[in-house]
């Protein structure tokens, strides 16, 4: 059975196009929920305006698509709370220099 862990692993194939840091440890994956071979993930995007909404949405629809026991994916999109830099992980702001 796949396992939230999984997921995001998966998810962590995701990158942001602008910022070359995938979208786990970004911060931009707020939930992940796995109901036996359904996923369901609540993300948001660095900016309500961001250009590379469309691919990095569907992107993160399909990653865990690609693991053995997945069979759908629900993705929802939120802007509440907006992203901000400190919802960076330290770990990923001090390797990126993003202090």
């Amino acid at each position: 059975m796949v396992t939230v862990e999984d997921v995001k692993n998966a998810l962590r194939n995701v990158y942001d196009p602008e910022i070359s840091i995938n979208v786990q440890d970004l911060g931009l994956i707020y939930e992940v929920e796995v109901l036996g071979d359904h996923v369901k993930i609540l993300h948001t995007l660095t900016s309500p305006m961001c250009p590379f909404a469309d691919e990095i949405c569907n992107d993160i629809r399909q990653a865990p698509m690609q693991l053995e026991g997945v069979n759908s994916v629900e993705v929802d999109i939120t802007f509440d709370p907006p992203f901000t830099v400190d919802m960076i992980p330290e770990e990923t702001r001090l390797e990126h220099g993003l202090f």
